[in-house]
């Protein structure tokens, strides 16, 4: 190589770093501004949230996040166990339908259940009417109350921590399990003593993931008047226009997201070392009741995380179902699909640079530059609202009144209260879901190939054009319809940064569900839940072939 080629090469190399630093300053944007009020004074409000309510909002979300960790642990970890390390009738089918519950948000499920369980309920008014009691003669658990929510949020999540368990007991920690098993320990021992310690790490990262996923919920904690970070947030900006003292709680929040992050990184640093194990685990076989047993555990919370969700949801719609059915659906449906592939090209066209700089850059820079990039998947949808308003508020003044002094412009804030807002907040917040998807398609794609096309006289672009897109193609559609579906449910954000009388199918239940019209809101959630099976089933056919 000449040295004009060498300098040419470096110079390439420094383009896909520059470019891989302006991503990052547009991501990372949030949280430096979150970072910033840490250290502002708070005023009045502030000095009156931290003497009445901040102490609940800590202690709700730690104990809501305590709940759900027992919860979904206890509701993943076995059914992973069953389908990976045993076999009984059914297995294959429950082994993907234990995924489906992710694709119900968990505010949709907390709208139904409580419907379901509440005093004026089905359930509880068969039990008065069966047994002959009167209100206060019996005992029945409060939906809405904080063990409540930590339940409906552990039927949905609980697929992350299920989704990774099985895929580590499927492989190192089964062997582990085979070789203690020929040393004599009995299977349960085997089990405590060496396959869970050697799934460990797998299950600490579904385990974060549930945990940011808690921290950032507002519709369940809300629907049920449960005073958490988020829900803190949205009424100190909203109810009360402390911007302030938002600000100030958002950026806590963020402390917690970032102890969830290095909680992650410890968690996945395992007992055993992460190299391949040899052999292949062969799953024991159930006999008799265990094997029916094992078919009912796993069946049991799909049944309740999904089906019974499903059914009512199909009820309420027949039955009723939205008034605004017609046109005014319409436009519900052409909102939220718009935003939601606008932000789903974007998110993927800026994960396809990430990845070619990931790829074709060693320098340090680059390497941080990615990861602040895709750190946004960890920041709440509320808390990223509140973060953009402030700075991007300031900005859009300036820009505005540059704007109507130079070329006359009367149309108001060019970014706040647009839809430019609300799909640069969905694109900072799942960048992370599609550059794993596109990151992961391009790492298959051996550089020989290149090497070997370009040998041949290709040119740089011809390779990208002619053999690296082909390749790429179901990674970068896997990437696409994730993030689109990620955006089709997020509600936080999209209540905060949504343009006036712009309503998504998301805020359409929330609006809906808060007003107890039930029925009403069952036909935008049905839609929801409809357009998330795909990518859901898709996501547990990816995971079955990884190995984790």
């Amino acid at each position: 190589m000449t040295s004009m080629d060498t300098i040419m090469r470096k110079a390439d190399l420094s383009g896909w770093t520059f470019a891989s630093l302006l991503v990052a300053a547009g991501m990372v944007l949030p949280i430096g501004v979150l970072l910033f009020h840490l250290f502002v004074p708070g005023g009045a409000a502030w000095d009156h949230l931290l003497e009445t309510t901040l102490s609940g909002y800590v202690w709700n979300s730690l104990t809501l996040m305590a709940l759900v960790a027992v919860f979904s642990c206890l509701l993943g970890v076995p059914t992973a166990w069953l389908v990976a390390a045993t076999d009984f009738p059914g297995k294959k089918t429950v082994s993907w339908l234990l995924v489906l519950p992710l694709a119900a948000p968990a505010y949709v499920v907390a709208y139904l259940y409580t419907d379901l369980l509440d005093f004026a309920g089905p359930v509880q008014t068969w039990i008065r009417s069966s047994f002959g009691l009167e209100a206060g003669q019996y005992w029945f658990p409060a939906i809405r109350s904080l063990p409540g929510a930590a339940l409906l949020l552990s039927l949905v999540l609980y697929p992350y921590i299920y989704l990774l368990a099985r895929n580590a007991f499927a492989t190192r920690a089964g062997v582990h399990f085979e070789a203690a098993r020929t040393l004599g320990h009995s299977p349960f021992s085997a089990f405590v003593r060496v396959a869970l310690p050697a799934a460990r790490p797998a299950i600490a990262g579904g385990l974060a993931l549930v945990l940011m996923e808690t921290l950032a919920d507002f519709g369940v904690v809300d629907y049920f008047a449960i005073p958490t970070f988020s829900t803190g947030i949205f009424r100190t900006w909203i109810a009360m226009g402390e911007k302030l003292a938002a600000m100030k709680l958002a950026a806590i929040m963020l402390v917690f997201v970032i102890a969830l992050i290095g909680f992650e990184s410890l968690g996945r640093r395992g007992r055993f070392d992460s190299g391949t194990a040899h052999g292949k685990f062969i799953p024991m076989q159930l006999q008799g009741w265990a094997k029916w047993g094992a078919l009912a555990f796993c069946f049991a919370p799909v049944t309740i995380g999904f089906i019974v969700p499903m059914v009512s949801l199909l009820a309420y719609t027949f039955e009723g179902g939205d008034q605004l059915l017609g046109r005014g659906f319409i436009d519900f449906l052409t909102n939220s699909v718009s935003v939601a592939v606008v932000a789903a090209i974007v998110a993927t066209g800026l994960a396809l640079l990430l990845a070619y700089a990931q790829r074709l850059s060693e320098s340090p820079a680059t390497k941080v530059a990615i990861r602040l990039s895709t750190l946004g998947y960890a920041l709440p949808g509320l808390m990223l609202a509140i973060a953009l308003l402030g700075p991007i508020g300031n900005y859009d003044r300036a820009l505005t009144g540059f704007m109507a002094d130079n070329f006359g412009w009367t149309g108001g804030l060019v970014l706040s209260g647009t839809t430019v807002l609300l799909v640069y907040a969905y694109v900072v917040r799942f960048l992370t879901v599609s550059f794993n998807s596109v990151s992961g398609g391009l790492a298959t794609i051996s550089p020989s190939m290149d090497a070997a096309a370009r040998s041949l006289g290709e040119s740089p672009s011809g390779v990208v054009r002619k053999i690296h897109m082909p390749l790429l193609r179901p990674s970068l559609a896997a990437a696409m319809l994730l993030v689109f579906v990620d955006v089709m449910r997020e509600l936080p954000a999209t209540l905060i940064l949504r343009p006036f009388n712009f309503e998504t199918l998301a805020t359409r239940v929330y609006r809906l569900a808060s007003d107890e019209r039930l029925a009403e809101a069952s036909t935008a959630a049905l839609a929801i839940v409809l357009v998330g099976l795909l990518p859901v089933l898709l996501l547990n056919r990816v995971s079955s072939k990884n190995k984790f």
